[in-house]
């Protein structure tokens, strides 16, 4: 069994938060596998099996969860290219990792929340409102800077266009070069903006594939998607999936 529920944030924290979540996952017998797709987003973790907390990184491949015992998970996703305000390091330092929380944060100030999360049973409504104090604390330790708004500006253009705005084109519209991009992109997203733009692409073709029937029409999918051509899309599912995007459609009934 894997239960996964999601929560809206606090209204202060909307413009940098995507959702809060809490997953309870109980083996029945096998363990539960999970394999999470690259979605542009960064996510901090606290589970009652490490209690610490960990940060998910930026995603440039799929990452495969396998748990055996129960565990319980309380969680914050960030809103792409907003995690930054949370963080004094490049986001491209995270990049396919999990490094633990005290390691990013302040120590202390990491097992104090831990404490609170941890030290006796509460509900996931307590245990979130827990996380949502800490973040607005820490956010409001930190005045916004112009960088912060242009890397916001870049990603929503990314994921309106799903990946198709070309790089040098975004660069002239946001009035910076295309190497002040790229930096930003490193420094305050946490991927490159190439990869960043794939991720888009791909995610837009994962939800195509989902909602089709068993007989697909692959290329004109795939062209409908942003891909040159249907093995163009394979490729993006295989780099970003580790599977076929026949693997992805529902099942005739």
């Amino acid at each position: 069994m894997h239960l996964y529920r999601e929560f809206p944030p606090h209204p202060a924290l909307a413009g940098h938060v995507a959702c809060l979540w809490t997953s309870h996952a109980v083996p029945d017998g096998a363990p539960v596998r999970t394999r999470v797709l690259p979605d542009n987003c960064i996510d901090i973790l606290w589970q009652d099996g490490a209690p610490l907390g960990k940060v998910a990184g930026m995603m440039s491949r799929p990452h495969h969860v396998e748990m055996a015992a129960p565990l319980l998970t309380v969680a914050v996703r960030f809103l792409p290219g907003a995690a930054r305000a949370f963080f004094d390091l490049p986001l491209c330092e995270l990049q396919d990792g999990h490094p633990a929380l005290a390691d990013l944060w302040p120590r202390a100030q990491a097992e104090a929340l831990a404490a609170l999360l941890w030290e006796r049973e509460r509900t996931a409504a307590e245990r979130l409102a827990i996380i949502e104090r800490a973040l607005l604390a820490r956010v409001r330790m930190r005045a916004p800077v112009r960088a912060d708004t242009l890397a916001r500006a870049a990603v929503a253009r990314m994921e309106a266009t799903r990946g198709a705005v070309r790089v040098d084109a975004l660069a002239s519209s946001l009035g910076v070069t295309r190497q002040h991009l790229a930096l930003l992109f490193r420094e305050r997203v946490g991927l490159s903006a190439k990869t960043f733009a794939m991720v888009c692409r791909f995610r837009a073709a994962h939800a195509a594939v989902r909602g089709q029937p068993a007989a697909v029409d692959w290329a004109r999918l795939a062209g409908d998607c942003g891909y040159y051509d249907q093995s163009h899309l394979i490729h993006a599912f295989r780099q970003f999936a580790g599977a076929t995007p026949q693997s992805f459609v529902r099942p005739a009934r």
